[in-house]
């Protein structure tokens, strides 16, 4: 293959669904490509595109200048101006209207690609109709899932209703049988119903010979092996895609306490931006990380509107007890540099693939506490590969009690019997690292291939 120095340059659309779950993988990806000769044309809604700056001026000039931030104008519907053009505190109700609106600025869309003129697009799963926009112009387009191969392959093999069981009976026990097909029911009874996963499908079959996945081949390469069955194309994992902790003066507080606590035994408490934990389960947390005695930092956030008092949302007398071995933070807390901190021993997490991806990379076990749309799958995922430990929920009120957190988090972070996940995130996180470069030189070759550059 001709060094990436020699070759010409290949220019990348790159068009991300407008969630930060979404954007923030797509911007790594395209620093990643960057440095190695691509021009990357970042497309997203101005609102979107104003938050990563500050992301791409800390990088160096090579990858800096070589990202393009191009902006796509929304229509500004009366009930969605442009501040909910993303969904970052959109309301859930003005969903509809935000796919709405994406679908009015199709016909910019397409005009950006006839003025830029790339070699090619690489798209994601909303719009729906990206592929069609670059095949319209003659443009290839590769689509780029952001989640887990096993999820996306349990998911697509029940909506395209493939013969026979699914062939990972450990990813999807009964009780997640059940779950998908609820999610499906409530997400699709109202019209065309089926039809809506399938429009997925044909989404993801429109991609150009090759489909990229956030993920690596030790943790899952059978499930996609078996993903490239069902779309009939060659899966290509693009890595964990984690930031490099950046060295600033943001969270350095939280560093400077960390690094007062001794390797490996402080454990790291937090559910993402988009997940809540009931007033019950905050309370039995709060009583269950006390229990355990174990150093922690818990990230706490608040629904829109329900933000209180810390002293007011956790037990009487808490942050008191635990002032020594706790610290809680509110709202935000930079989980990279605190993932990759020599003192943290485990993560409790909700089990977003974005935050599981980020622990693996550390080589942090994980405690897993799941709760919405795939975060059920990629936490069995991370169990049945030895690497987490469930905090199970009570089967009749579906609850979590504080005996069961303090025991889960002593087992994975502290216990002798722990020793082999603990040994496993290790081991994983080694593996990455030693083939990140061997996994990101194959997807160039690919998109060199693809459009025969």
């Amino acid at each position: 293959m001709v060094d990436a120095a020699q070759r010409s340059t290949m220019k990348v659309v790159m068009f991300p669904w407008l969630a930060h779950g979404h954007i923030t993988p797509y911007l790594e990806l395209a620093k990643k490509l960057a440095q190695r000769n691509f021009q990357i044309f970042f497309c997203s809604s101005p609102i979107n595109l104003n938050s990563i700056k500050h992301k791409l001026s800390d990088h160096p000039n090579t990858c800096k200048y070589s990202i393009e931030l191009v902006e796509l104008h929304l229509p500004s519907l009366h009930d969605l101006p442009p501040q909910y053009h993303t969904m970052k505190g959109l309301p859930p109700h003005l969903f509809p209207t935000l796919i709405k609106a994406l679908d009015m600025a199709r016909p910019e869309f397409v005009n950006l690609l006839q003025a830029l003129k790339p070699d090619l697009l690489i798209y994601d799963m909303l719009p729906l109709w990206a592929p069609d926009a670059g095949s319209s112009l003659n443009i290839p387009s590769v689509c780029f899932i952001t989640g887990g191969a096993a999820t996306v392959s349990f998911m697509f093999h029940e909506i395209k209703n493939r013969d026979g069981d699914y062939p990972f009976p450990e990813i999807c026990p009964e009780h997640l049988k059940l779950k998908f097909a609820q999610m499906r029911k409530s997400t699709t009874s109202s019209s065309d119903g089926q039809e809506g996963g399938m429009k997925l499908v044909q989404l993801y079959e429109k991609s150009s010979n090759i489909i990229l996945i956030k993920s690596f081949r030790d943790l899952e390469g059978k499930y996609m092996d078996y993903l490239s069955v069902i779309f009939g194309k060659k899966i290509v994992p693009v890595g964990p895609l984690v930031p490099e902790p950046i060295v600033d003066q943001e969270g350095m507080e939280i560093i400077n306490w960390l690094d007062k606590k001794e390797k490996s035994s402080t454990v790291f408490v937090s559910f993402g931006s988009e997940c809540y934990l009931s007033k019950e389960d905050r309370k039995e947390m709060a009583y269950g990380l006390e229990l355990s005695k174990v150093n922690f930092i818990w990230v706490i956030r608040f629904p829109e509107g329900e933000k209180m008092k810390l002293e007011d949302a956790l037990p009487n007398g808490f942050l008191e007890r635990v002032r020594q071995k706790g610290k809680i933070v509110e709202d935000w807390a930079p989980q990279v540099k605190i993932l990759n901190h020599p003192s943290i021993g485990g993560f409790v997490s909700h089990c977003g693939w974005g935050s599981l991806m980020e622990s693996l990379n550390f080589g942090v076990p994980i405690i897993t506490m799941a709760m919405k749309v795939d975060q059920p799958w990629n936490a069995r995922l991370a169990e049945v590969s030895g690497i987490a430990l469930e905090i199970k929920r009570d089967s009749n009120n579906g609850k979590i009690e504080r005996e069961n957190v303090a025991k889960v988090i002593n087992e994975v972070v502290v216990e002798k019997t722990g020793e082999d996940i603990r040994r496993k995130a290790k081991d994983m996180s080694e593996n990455i690292k030693r083939k990140t470069e061997e996994e990101m030189n194959e997807v160039v070759r690919e998109l060199l291939q693809l459009c025969e550059i």
